[in-house]
């Protein structure tokens, strides 16, 4: 199985900081998130990883490397000509991604779970992990019943940014710049997408404010 680690975003919210380090580079308790995320990929015996790159990728090549000092194959997809958002970066690396279903996480969520071991049906294209939504957000992604994305006018659940994909969710997609949401709406008024909750800890390292509160929180862990 291949892992795709979605870092090519410039981090607008998280600017001073994002002038000089991409986001995915961002430290917790002295390790960065992209870095935190290849030990937790690594850890579930997967050994191939593609990466996006945009905003000053070539720190995060000259950090990462490889991928050996992880125990990991690394490739890198470059977007330098412009970021083509998450659906359009994956789309971009499927020649690198292989024919079977891959794991995409994007690199601005601080995480410690265990990926759960999904057999995606015939029918299903693809499977998120959701959260319940956190206070700083007006209202969810989605909702859940039986197994199933769904769509709703007051959705409770916001997808954490982790999830199975087949590749062929993304076949039809034209080359270039495409946002993620609209295909899993569709998705999910097709009933192609299945879900599940995120077990563990969770959190969306998005603005400078929230990056704040885990550093703090995970100091106090160290306490």
């Amino acid at each position: 199985m291949t892992a795709m680690i979605l870092a090519a975003g410039r981090g607008e919210r998280m600017r001073p900081l994002t002038d000089t380090v991409p986001k995915a580079l961002l430290e917790v308790a002295g390790e960065s998130l992209l870095e935190r995320h290849l030990r937790m990929i690594a850890r579930h015996g997967i050994r191939n990883v593609v990466i996006n790159l945009h905003w000053l990728g070539e720190q995060i090549i000259d950090r990462i490397g490889d991928g050996h000092r992880f125990g990991l194959q690394v490739s890198y997809s470059p977007e330098f000509d412009a970021a083509l958002e998450s659906a359009g970066g994956m789309q971009r690396a499927l020649p690198m991604l292989g024919r079977n279903p891959f794991w995409a996480v994007n690199a601005d969520v601080l995480v410690d779970i265990d990926l759960p071991q999904i057999t995606l049906a015939d029918n299903v294209m693809a499977h998120l992990l959701l959260v319940p939504t956190p206070a700083y957000k007006a209202h969810g992604d989605f909702d859940m019943a039986d197994g199933k994305l769904q769509n709703a006018e007051q959705p409770t659940l916001t997808y954490s940014g982790i999830a199975l994909y087949r590749p062929e969710f993304f076949h039809d997609l034209e080359a270039g710049s495409a946002a993620l949401r609209p295909m899993l709406v569709d998705g999910a008024d097709a009933g192609q997408i299945s879900a599940s909750m995120l077990e563990g800890s969770w959190a969306d390292i998005g603005t400078i404010e929230r990056l704040e509160a885990a550093r703090a929180h995970h100091a106090g862990q160290l306490m």
